[in-house]
């Protein structure tokens, strides 16, 4: 955790609209825009009135003034520890909060611009779980096209195995704006490279599961759109695969992006726990409401 993370952990907070479930994990993904002081503390608000926001990971933060009054509206919102690390020179970054109490941030296991990439262990009724959360860069300017997004492409998919060896016999869920879409996205996108598709699938490979699609296995869905209208599906939830029963909903929300908070469609996953620490098993069959 950084200096300022640590300090904003201490500051005093509002009660929160929701209390933290006990027996899900809820999770939710949000895309921040690089958004301004004034756009950062509306969507503080909007996410600390989710049920589904008990963690929220926040992609797309600026590393300057914006992204600062977020950190700070939602520690003021109910969110006991922010997880908000600062790149060295300016540059977005990944942002971990959790109404829970009981978090513990964790070196990322990116070694390329780690700011985008913060890890954690997270007590969800007494149970640990980890989590990374990703932003991975957009293909960037001409003169350096797609050098950064490969780099750190790259890094994510060695760091893999690590991560999940560092939580072990525990559920790990990796929230992000990927930058990429799965083989078969309807539309087609012929601008994507073989490259891109290979770091989708370097998550399966390395024992993760794209959740949205085990629910959803054939559902035509976008979060972002161009221009043109065209949509991508870019943005991820991925849980180990030895858990990845215990899913319970796993879904993207349009109304934070039509309301004009963001330019990306939310996701939210609900990830059932069993009823007592350390127990195994089937995944409950109440609890998805």
């Amino acid at each position: 955790m950084t200096p300022a993370a640590e300090q904003l952990s201490l500051l005093a907070t509002d009660e929160s609209a929701h209390q933290p479930a006990t027996d899900a994990v809820r999770l939710l993904l949000f895309n921040a825009q690089h958004a301004s002081p004034e756009r950062s503390r509306r969507q503080a608000e909007w996410i600390a009135g989710q049920e589904d926001a008990d963690i929220a990971v926040l992609t797309e933060v600026s590393s300057t003034q914006g992204g600062d009054a977020l950190v700070t509206a939602l520690t003021e919102r109910g969110y006991a520890t922010v997880i908000a690390p600062q790149p060295s020179t300016p540059d977005y970054r990944t942002v971990i909060a959790c109404r829970t109490g009981g978090v513990r941030p964790v070196p990322s296991p990116v070694t390329v611009t780690p700011h985008r990439a913060p890890a954690a262990r997270v007590t969800v009724g007494g149970h640990d779980i980890g989590v990374l959360g990703l932003y991975v860069p957009s293909r960037g300017p001409k003169a350096q096209r797609n050098v950064a997004k490969r780099a750190f492409q790259e890094a994510v998919t060695e760091s893999l195995p690590r991560l999940l060896a560092a939580f072990p016999d525990m559920p790990v869920v990796v929230a992000g704006d990927l930058n990429v879409i799965e083989r078969g996205h309807q539309p087609p996108h012929k601008v994507f490279g073989e490259w891109e598709y290979a770091f989708y699938d370097s998550f399966q490979a390395a024992g993760l599961t794209d959740a949205f699609r085990r629910l959803h296995p054939d559902e035509v869905t976008h979060s972002w759109f161009g221009l043109t209208g065209n949509g991508f599906r870019f943005d991820h939830l991925f849980v180990s695969t030895p858990h990845v029963d215990r899913v319970l909903a796993c879904n993207y929300h349009q109304q934070a992006r039509e309301a004009g908070l963001t330019d990306h469609a939310v996701m939210t996953l609900r990830l059932g726990l069993p009823s007592t620490p350390g127990e195994h098993g089937e995944a409950p069959a109440t609890g998805a409401g």
